[in-house]
This record gives structure tokens, sequence and C-alpha cells, in this order.
């Protein structure tokens, strides 16, 4: 809950306006477990909150940790049916922290799977089981054992960011608020492959960094790989990208994973320089991460250099992005709780 939504909670229960913001301090900022540890509420409002609300608070359930220092956690999910649209389907996400030198990242999920069933993604052979709450995509942020080292927040687990705009500018809100955990929107990046409604109303409702899936600037191509593309165009997203201002601090990027001899040639390099001309962006080539039943060959170092070269000396600025934690399974495009669900379901 916001600020707001939490005074209104105290005003409900007969408690001065005041006492909202402060259980918004012992949520957020103090990261209290439980109702009992508000100790600047008296007993007997605790008691009156306790009986209505919980703090919400969910530790994983399971860690593995890479031998690159890269970590993932399950984590247990209240997610929302969309067929029901009820909460309380027990379901997992992963989400990975990704340490980094004076830098700590964490890839959060928003979605139990995915809708978008990208040919190259883990998660999308998942399918699609449900939507994240708020509370969920919070939950992998305040429940992480090394919250404290966190410097920035990455949207790019399991599904589509804008698939679930609601619950993703809700949590982003409360992460970016005074009242929250009043880190800067800048710490924050969220991915799409592009929504079309939903990306400009992200665009428009938050000043967070934006990550764009491209993986191809050819239509057919993009398509073949990214079903999205039917619905929303790579040039339709980079058009839309071009009425907005990325010149001073907020940040837009494309994430593009390599394939040899499919996206990973000079073609592709010239037609990404077309496509992105006149929009303040940088590139970031993706080492590819074979997955089960996909014949899909991950382009060599060699020619993601001289696509990174090619790029970069036509004025878009391009880096190879590292794989942490593909020994574990934590390497973009390998996210996926399925089996973990089934096992949930049969126990």
């Amino acid at each position: 809950m916001t600020v707001s939504e939490l005074k209104r909670v105290a005003v409900s229960l007969g408690m001065p306006a005041f006492t909202g913001g402060q259980i918004a301090k012992w949520i957020y900022q103090k990261r209290a477990e439980s109702i009992d540890e508000m100790t600047n509420l008296s007993k007997a409002n605790r008691e009156k909150l306790a009986e209505h609300y919980c703090v919400g608070l969910m530790p994983p359930t399971d860690c593995q940790r890479s031998k690159d220092g890269t970590v993932k956690y399950l984590f247990p999910v209240r997610c929302t049916d969309e067929t029901t649209e009820e909460q309380g389907t027990r379901r997992f996400v992963e989400t990975v922290f990704i340490p980094d030198d004076d830098r700590a990242t964490l890839c959060v999920s928003s979605q139990v799977g995915c809708k978008m069933n990208c040919l190259f993604c883990q998660t999308g052979k998942q399918g699609f089981e449900g939507q994240l709450t708020a509370a969920d995509i919070l939950n992998q942020t305040f429940a992480l054992p090394e919250f404290e080292r966190l410097t920035n927040i990455v949207f790019m687990g399991q599904g589509e960011p804008m698939d679930n705009l609601d619950s993703v500018l809700r949590a982003t809100q409360i992460l970016t608020s005074d009242d929250g955990l009043a880190w800067s929107s800048k710490r924050i990046t969220v991915s799409s492959v592009g929504i079309k409604g939903k990306l400009k109303r992200f665009l428009d409702e938050s000043q967070c960094h934006v990550a764009i899936s491209m993986h191809s600037p050819l239509h057919d191509q993009r398509a073949t790989l990214m079903p999205a593309e039917k619905a929303m165009s790579i040039e339709e997203v980079v058009e839309l990208l071009k009425q907005y201002d990325f010149t001073h601090q907020r940040r837009c990027s494309f994430e593009y994973i390599c394939f040899a001899g499919l996206n990973d040639t000079l073609e592709h390099g010239r037609e990404i320089v077309k496509l992105v001309k006149g929009l303040e962006c940088r590139v970031n080539l993706i080492r590819f991460h074979p997955i089960p039943d996909v014949d899909l060959p991950g382009a060599d170092d060699r020619r993601m250099e001289q696509l990174r070269d090619y790029l970069t000396s036509h004025g878009v600025f391009t880096t190879i992005r590292a794989s942490r934690g593909q020994d574990i399974f934590a390497a973009c495009g390998l996210l996926s709780t399925a089996k973990k669900a089934l096992a949930n379901d049969a126990s």
C-alpha cells in the first residue's frame, strides 16, 4: 500500500491519519516483519491492525549460489489468476541477485511464466500462470537477505512487465516514494518487448529507465523470434521512444541476444543504426544461453565484438553484457518455475 492508502486504513480503524505514515516507515524503511514490531503504535492499535492486516513479508524458500557470486532465490507469491481475478494461488518466481564490485543488482520477476512466448526464452516455455501483485514484486526486494547491499533493480526476470503494468507501476512508485524506499528512479530499469498502449503509459507515468528487447531490427525475423512483434513492431516501438527525452539522466537501452549467422551480421548492424538514428540510446549485446528443444546457435565472441565495434563506430554506444549465473540457470532467458510449481501442487 502507498502511504495515502495506509492513512485511510488508519482512519478506518479509528486511528489518527498520521499513524498511516508511521506504518509506512515501519514497513518500507525499517523493514518490520510483523505489526508487533511497530512499537510507536499503542498496543491497542497494533492489535486492531493485526486483526485485519499483516505485513506480508515472505522469505525465499530456496536459493542457489553460482561460482561467480550470483545468487538465485525462489520466492513464494500470491499471484492473481486472470481467469478468476482472485488472489491466493500459491506459485513461485525466481529472483536473481548479481553482485559486481561496488554494484549489486537485483533482477525481479513480474509474472509467473510469460505470455510472450519468445522462441529463445525458457520462461516463455513455462506458459503463463498468473500476475504478480505489487506486494509479490516488492517482497522480492524487501525480503532479500542482501537487501542492504542493493544499488539497482531491473525488471528483467520472469514475465513481461508491461503486461502487468498496474502492479509494476505501484511497485516502482513505492520503491521511489519518499515514504517508501526513497530510491532514485534512475536506479530502476524496466524491460519490455513493446506492448501497444502499455509502453506509452509507462513512459508517461514513470521516470525509470526503459530497456527494450530488440533481438532483430528486421520485422519478419523479429516476428519469428518474438510473436509480440506482430502486435507492436520494433519500428513502432522506436518511433514512440523518439517522442521522449533520453538526453539527460533517464536512459533507453536495447537488449540484443546474438545468434550465430542469424542476427549478428553487419547487415543487422546497418539496420540497427538506421532504426535508432536520432534516438539517444545504448545497445547491450547478450550471449545466448541454450534452452531445451530450441535449435538456435549462439554467436561467438569474435562476431559479437565485430557487431559491437561496428555499432560503436557508427555512433551507437554498444556493450557486450557479461553472462552471470549460467551454472545455476540464472542467466538471461533461463528463469523458469514450471517444475517447482508442479512439485508444489503435487505436495
